[in-house]
């Protein structure tokens, strides 16, 4: 009788067994599935707010490897699945919101960059329209010359500027200088803007200049134009700005028919300007570039600005 009895009780956990597992397994795959996801995730999140950087690890990790068990278990699984995956959507959360922060002031920059540049834009349009007073410049080192002379001194460009309005009669007597139509058109402009220096339209006469030495910076006619700028600045008043155009002449032309005559018009810019040291430094630049090749007219004027500026002898 106790035989069937302990036959009836094993055969009951045999049957009853397997069924328990197979529940218990069913509910541990969508978990599993829930973390898989969950965890990529997290992963592209961090990538986006730690580019190249260190990830945030999730607080709780899963297994690194099958353990022996020691006791009786503190949890059961579906608790620990349960807290891993509450860990991960916090750290979801978390990121989710840096990201956001991040995107936020990303705008802001970029706003700022473009009201910067818009500002910067207006002001570069107001130095266009105006005319710029004699200020004097400041005065840096430049390269030495391939002579060996002392570095010739860059003037720099002014800052404070005014705006002029010239009147009727004037608009009236720019209006009556003719535009050459020659067929050749930086020759024309060249001449249209000696004609405006000639009348004594010194404003126009700089602008059509400036137009051309920037259009045609390889034209033969260069030199002669960015010299007949610094003299339309320099016949105006303005030494400041003459001895800049002077000075670019003589930099980016060295061997330009005016280059030369470029040199002593600085160093009359500069004593202008009270600068007799660095005038002094150009006349001393004129001569050992140009000294064996210098016309009689220019060694004329070399020796009077010399003495203008009290240079040793």
């Amino acid at each position: 009788m106790r035989a069937r009895i302990w036959a009836a009780a094993l055969l009951a956990g045999t049957i009853m067994g397997p069924p328990a597992m197979a529940q218990s397994n069913g509910s541990a795959g969508p978990l599993d599935q829930r973390i898989g996801k969950l965890e990529k995730e997290m992963k592209a999140v961090q990538r986006s707010v730690f580019p190249g950087g260190t990830p945030v690890q999730p607080d709780i990790v899963g297994n690194t490897g099958p353990t022996e068990p020691t006791g009786n278990p503190a949890s059961t699984p579906m608790a620990d699945l349960a807290s891993r995956i509450d860990a991960l959507e916090k750290g979801l959360a978390s990121l989710t919101g840096q990201v956001e922060q991040t995107g936020y002031r990303g705008r802001q920059a970029d706003e700022a960059i473009k009201r910067l540049e818009g500002r910067l834009a207006a002001l570069e349009g107001a130095g266009h329209a105006a005319m710029t007073d004699g200020l004097a410049p400041t005065v840096a080192p430049s390269r030495p010359s391939s002579s060996g002379a002392v570095p010739l001194p860059r003037p720099a460009a002014p800052t404070r500027s005014t705006i002029v309005k010239p009147d009727p009669a004037h608009r009236a007597a720019v209006a009556a200088i003719e535009m050459p139509a020659t067929g050749d058109a930086a020759e024309d402009d060249y001449t249209y803007g000696y004609r405006l220096y000639s009348a004594g339209l010194y404003p126009e006469a700089e602008l059509k200049l400036k137009e051309f030495v920037a259009k045609y910076p390889a034209h033969r006619r260069y030199s002669y134009a960015q010299n007949l700028l610094g003299r339309a600045y320099f016949d105006e008043g303005k030494p400041a700005l003459a001895s800049v155009a002077f000075y670019e002449n003589y930099q980016k032309a060295p061997k330009g028919e005016r280059a030369a005559e470029s040199l002593t018009w600085l160093g009359q810019s500069l004593t202008k300007l009270k600068k007799l040291p660095d005038a002094c430094k150009v006349y001393d630049e004129l001569q050992d570039v140009y000294g064996t090749r210098l016309s009689s007219d220019l060694k004329a004027k070399a020796a009077k600005g010399r003495a203008d500026a009290k240079c040793p002898a």
